[in-house]
């Protein structure tokens, strides 16, 4: 018991011990040619600036305390090609000599039985996903944010490979 109240009341010191440290402690002064540019402090306010606001029902409408809120950005239109799609995805798995029963890029012997199903059924694998008994493909590689459009013609791509 006695052990408990010394931890109670340690634990209750110590903040005021810190905070009592802490103002020994001198803090450094800028010299005045640091001082941001009227611009850079304008900016720095409004990065710093309070999100939000606490209103007390009665004290004024709380209509106008609710800040408007930003716009969302615009989603980027542009769509990848199938070797961006491969370079930045696929690669990493699909890159001689491959790994996880990844077949490698170029590599026709690895690639046959799977070319053999057709590209239909290597699009829908890469695109959903499949558990095969040599390996396992995430759905789209892993990558959920490309387009279905997108993995199919990263997967166009490596098939292409194999004629070269």
């Amino acid at each position: 018991m006695q052990a408990f109240v010394r931890f109670r009341v340690l634990g209750a010191l110590l903040p005021l011990l810190a905070a009592g440290c802490s103002s020994l402690v001198p803090r450094p002064e800028l010299p005045p040619e640091v001082a941001l540019a009227p611009a850079g402090q304008t900016l720095l306010d409004e990065r710093i600036a309070p999100v939000g606001r606490v209103v007390l029902r009665g004290a004024e409408d709380p209509a106008d305390a609710v800040a408007p809120m930003a716009a969302a950005p615009a989603p980027v239109e542009a769509q990848l090609t199938g070797p961006q799609v491969y370079n930045m995805a696929c690669n990493l798995c699909h890159a001689p000599p491959g790994i996880g029963g990844a077949p490698p890029l170029g590599d026709a012997a690895a690639w046959e039985a799977r070319v053999a199903q057709g590209l239909d059924v290597l699009q829908t694998h890469a695109i959903e996903g499949y558990q095969g008994q040599t390996g396992f493909m995430p759905t789209k590689g892993g990558r959920v944010d490309l387009s279905d459009q997108e993995v199919r013609d990263a997967v166009a791509f490596m098939v292409e490979q194999l004629g070269q």
